[in-house]
């Protein structure tokens, strides 16, 4: 029995190809015919396609510098404080107009109002009776994306430039039109909020202030600090004054004894300044500015809570006012949140059929296709050539084909 030798690679290639050449006319008439059916298709009977594209940028939110500043006064700190507080106060921020932006832009509502704008339905050429079907076939043309500079880009691809270049114009105006209503309402519910804050901090800012004028009246206690630095420096007064007297009454003791007259007049002095001393002291001088040392810390405690109460309130108060006035400007204002860097123009360089790559893919396919019918045709001779069981069943079959051609 005879060894049968291993082909190499180049010899298979080489059989290949002579293959080929030997049918050469087939061959050739199997690639270049479809190749030029595919010609002809992409340039003058396939519709081709073009694209228009917009670059935006995101809205920037203003509200920030509302967080922040109540947060400054009610001494928050950090991001999660003024993020805490935008949330409380249904504020939202740079990332959250971006979403709804990017809602809007993908939202069924904006592209019914495109379909019926533009009668997508007659320049689509649709047949079918679901809306919903027209509707993904838009959605199949249009694209919204983030591009690497975190702009908003907008596609559309349509088989006229200038209706593409015109989706896009009536996009932006309508998405541009929808976030200010957004804007409007959440500014208007910010606001009414704000009004509500604003209205319960008069209240307890008058109730305070009430209390607190009650307070001094009954209390004679209007200044703290210099109400205290008075009393302290007239008692020290009247104890130096005492001190005085009293070496002065020794030494008039010591020298003319008690029943001088002069004596008199000192005791009488000591006795008065230290009436006053001890009057002082019980809080009996409370009408002319001078506070009771034993009740002075109590006092000075009750008047530094409602200070400090009355100054918060105070510059809540003229926060919550500065907000609400700078939210009633945001409710009533209607400005441009979408700004264009890039506008929408008819760019008639067409983007779809790619003739170059339909040809070469037409070429390579039909002459992958033409090189196995040779190759399979030159086997089916050299199978009849030898006369093997194929050879004759490929014969059996070419007959049936002739009988029903006669």
């Amino acid at each position: 029995m005879e060894k049968q030798e291993s082909i190499g690679f180049i010899e298979v290639c080489l059989r290949i190809l002579n293959n080929d050449l030997k049918r050469f006319k087939l061959c050739l008439a199997m690639v270049l015919i479809p190749t030029i059916v595919a010609f002809v298709l992409v340039m003058w009977v396939i519709e081709p396609t073009y694209r228009a594209t917009a670059i935006v940028t995101p809205p920037s939110s203003n509200q920030s510098s509302i967080g922040n500043g109540i947060s400054n006064i009610l001494g928050s700190s950090g991001k999660g404080g003024s993020g805490g507080l935008s949330s409380l106060l249904k504020l939202s921020t740079s990332d959250e107009d971006a979403d709804v932006v990017w809602t809007i832009f993908n939202s069924w509502e904006l592209h019914t109002q495109v379909i019926d704008r533009f009668d997508l339905a007659t320049h689509y050429e649709y047949k079918g009776k679901y809306k919903a079907d027209l509707l993904k076939e838009f959605r199949k043309n249009f694209d919204f994306d983030s591009n690497n500079e975190n702009m908003f880009e907008i596609t559309v691809e349509d088989k006229d430039p200038h209706i593409a270049a015109e989706i896009i114009k009536f996009m932006l105006v309508k998405a541009d039109s929808a976030f200010n209503a957004y804007k409007t309402s959440e500014a208007r519910q910010s606001r009414e909020y704000f009004q509500t804050r604003l209205d319960s901090c008069e209240k307890v800012l008058d109730s305070l202030t009430k209390e607190f004028s009650k307070f001094q009246s009954e209390n004679n206690f209007y200044d703290p600090e210099i109400q205290m630095e008075s009393t302290i420096k007239y008692l020290s007064d009247l104890q130096a004054k005492r001190e005085e007297l009293s070496m002065e009454m020794a030494y008039e003791k010591d020298d003319r004894g008690t029943n001088s007259k002069r004596y008199d007049q000192l005791s009488k002095r000591y006795k008065g300044v230290n009436s006053a001393l001890s009057g002082t002291l019980k809080g009996k001088n409370d009408k002319v500015g001078m506070v009771s040392l034993q009740k002075s810390p109590e006092l000075a405690a009750q008047y530094m809570q409602f200070e400090s109460e009355i100054k918060v309130q105070e510059a809540l108060y003229q926060m919550l006012r500065v907000q609400r006035e700078e939210l009633l400007l945001e409710e009533a204002k209607m400005l441009t949140n979408l700004h264009i860097l890039e506008p929408p123009w008819e760019n008639d360089k067409k983007v779809a059929p790619v003739r170059s790559l339909v040809l070469a893919f037409t070429f390579a396919v039909f002459f992958m296709f033409a090189t196995v019918i040779c190759n399979v045709l030159a086997y089916l001779d050299a199978e009849a050539e030898k006369g093997t069981d194929t050879a004759a069943e490929w014969l059996k079959l070419k007959n049936i084909f002739r009988r029903r051609k006669g």
